[in-house]
């Protein structure tokens, strides 16, 4: 093979490969966004609506939508975290029982032992069951959704496209990066 012709290959392969990254960061940064707006508005509804209690932002984010004039009610805020971990629990063990979990442990074992295969129902699953289990009291974070969200967007990508299991596994940490660069507003950290 010529240089030119070497050259071209390279070009092509790097083209391709550039297109898949742009396109999974639009996609996990799109859900990271749209994971962000539903926190907020899950915060506002259970926490602020039902139960009058109204938890302080970090620094830099604001409000989606004014805080109710709801007195506080302590049984609500008693009662809310066990029922969004029901319905929570329900949705994971019903329609995607391997979104249970916090989400990176998930990703790292279909990275290691699925060949990086996600089914294409678990980042929409584990989008609507981390909600409501952050927006009702439960314990977590949003780093470990959106890594397993980012995952599952990175190998139904793959799966789209027909890439082999190597590059599969490629797409899924691409989406994983994405997903917390997102979340994280640091587009450069989750590289």
């Amino acid at each position: 093979m010529n240089t030119s012709s070497k050259n071209s290959v390279d070009l092509k392969y790097a083209s391709k490969w550039l297109f898949y990254f742009i396109l999974i960061g639009i996609i996990a940064g799109l859900g990271a966004i749209l994971f962000h707006y539903l926190c907020g508005l899950g915060m506002h509804y259970f926490m602020d609506l039902l139960a009058g209690y109204r938890p302080g932002n970090p620094a830099g984010e604001h409000l989606l939508l004014p805080h109710t004039e709801t007195p506080f009610n302590r049984w609500m805020l008693l009662i809310l975290p066990a029922l969004g971990g029901i319905v929570s629990g329900w949705l994971v063990y019903t329609f995607a029982p391997e979104a249970e979990g916090h989400g990176t442990d998930a990703a790292i074992d279909s990275y290691h032992h699925k060949g990086g295969a996600i089914r294409g129902r678990i980042p929409i699953i584990k989008t609507i069951a981390s909600t409501i289990t952050l927006t009702t009291g439960g314990s977590g974070g949003r780093e470990g959704p959106i890594a397993q969200i980012g995952a599952g967007f990175g190998s139904f990508l793959a799966t789209k496209f027909n890439l082999s299991e190597r590059e599969r596994r490629i797409m899924m940490a691409a989406g994983v990066g994405a997903g917390v660069g997102s979340i994280f507003r640091a587009p450069l950290a989750g590289a």
